[in-house]
């Protein structure tokens, strides 16, 4: 060819997740059993036409491809991906918008008139379970690159079969072991470094201390450690915090928290969106949101759900970590490529525009131009080569190129923009523009030691 863990430890789990990807679970489907789905050829997507009308105009979705408007007929590509899929955390969003860039890649030429064929494998944060599903792709679907995968453990339960096949993974991380292990590099950056990049804006604005506070489920160690020490190094106090969740008393948390901050201090938060909202919303009923001098979040806060339910009580006081380009108030050929293939093909994602459909569109993307490079047969070593071989790629939707590389570890975007809710919005902070995450955070530190900053993408807010 071209060619069950314990239920308690699973809930906990479960809520650790949505911290380290970013976006909104709301509206997302859940499952009990594993499930494979497969994407392939113009004949999955919803709509018959080659363009979409979005907010900025009528916008042609086949320049997703090579051939306008020609199905790939060639042998299929096969690739395939692990998502998390259960009641109450479902990152199906991530693979079904990959699924969607896929479909309109195969409406439109294929890669190198081949389609690809995409098998959407379900788990329920099983380890014995995910490890039978990722030899099923491999051994039954013969998948010859893996893509998207977003799931709670699956980094640590699978990182080292992907090493003795060598399959190089591009992925949204979750679990540590997704941005310290050789063979993943995702494209997002999870809890710890989306919360060194809240805590970096909050130093910059002269807080005089922070009060960090985030769900009290596993994992917590691990991600406050990287705002710990950029608080250190910048000699700001940081006091942390874990609260049960959900939530039961959200006054009392938002009381504590504002008074440990300090009326020159700052509160920031590392939760879901609905369990910040309490939070925040708390503290405005009390009135005494304006009792600490910012506010601040990682990359779940980054949704209009939580800009609407807000008001106007936060607006331009509450600063959020964005992983990608904020979708409110850009307009870009990439940005209005991504929401024409999300109308047009992605009728499955329910959740439509934000970080979830953003990271599987960005992670489609990448694999199709690396696959585009291939001279001769789609294999295993032929597909994982073009993918490691990725470098300095604009994604339009990072704040820096994307490499790959072969490298110990891989925390390839460590640079981030900053939004605030601004009338039901989130936009990007007036005159701000991308933050390096500081090599303070010494797992920072090691990476930029190995493959230094990636070059600015320009493309990414139209400049």
């Amino acid at each position: 060819m071209k060619e069950n863990a314990p239920r308690r430890w699973r809930l906990a789990a479960a809520l650790a997740s949505v911290l380290a990807v970013g976006g909104v679970l709301g509206g997302c489907s859940s499952s009990s059993s594993t499930s494979s789905t497969t994407a392939t050829g113009p004949t999955s997507a919803p709509a018959t036409s080659s363009s979409s009308s979005t907010g900025t105009g009528t916008v042609d979705t086949s320049t997703c491809g090579t051939k306008k408007g020609v199905a790939a007929t060639g042998t299929p590509i096969n690739l395939g991906t692990i998502n998390t899929d259960q009641p109450g955390t479902s990152f199906t969003d991530i693979a079904n918008m990959a699924g969607a860039y896929f479909n309109c890649v195969n409406a439109n030429g294929g890669v190198n008139g081949h389609p690809i064929k995409y098998s959407i494998e379900t788990e329920q944060t099983n380890p014995t379970q995910i490890a039978s599903v990722a030899k099923k792709l491999v051994q039954t679907d013969h998948v010859v690159g893996i893509v998207g995968n977003t799931s709670i453990i699956e980094c640590s339960i699978d990182h080292k079969y992907w090493e003795s096949l060598g399959y190089y993974i591009i992925d949204s991380g979750i679990a540590p072991e997704c941005w310290s292990t050789p063979n993943t590099a995702a494209v997002n950056m999870g809890p710890r470094y989306s919360s060194d990049g809240a805590v970096q804006y909050l130093i910059s604005l002269k807080v005089d201390k922070i009060a960090f506070d985030q769900s009290n489920v596993p994992g917590t160690d691990y991600i406050a450690a990287g705002p710990k020490a950029i608080a250190a190094a910048a000699h700001v106090p940081i006091q942390t915090f874990t609260t049960n969740v959900p939530i039961q008393s959200a006054n009392s948390v938002a009381l504590q928290l504002v008074q440990a901050a300090g009326k020159n201090g700052a509160v920031d938060l590392n939760f879901t969106p609905p369990e910040a909202l309490k939070i925040l919303q708390a503290a405005a009923k009390l009135h005494i949101q304006n009792n600490v001098k910012a506010w601040g979040c990682s990359t779940p806060c980054d949704t209009d759900f939580l800009a609407s339910a807000l008001g106007t009580a936060f607006d331009n006081k509450l600063f959020i970590n964005a992983e990608l380009t904020p979708a409110d108030g850009t307009n870009t050929a990439t940005m209005n490529l991504y929401r024409a293939i999300l109308k047009q093909y992605g009728s499955n994602v329910s959740g439509g525009i934000g970080s979830f459909s953003q990271f599987g569109f960005v992670e489609a993307r990448l694999a199709v131009q690396a696959l585009a490079t291939i001279q001769g047969d789609y294999t295993v070593a032929s597909v994982n080569a073009a993918f490691k071989a990725l470098k300095d790629v604009n994604t339009g939707m990072l704040c820096q190129s994307f490499t790959y590389g072969d490298y110990a570890m891989h925390i390839p975007n460590n640079a981030d923009y900053t939004v605030t809710p601004t009338k039901g919005q989130m936009l990007l902070v007036p005159g701000s523009g991308c933050l390096n995450i500081a090599t303070d955070d010494p797992q920072i530190a090691q990476y930029v030691s190995l493959a230094g900053r990636a070059p600015a993408d320009t493309t990414s807010l139209g400049s």
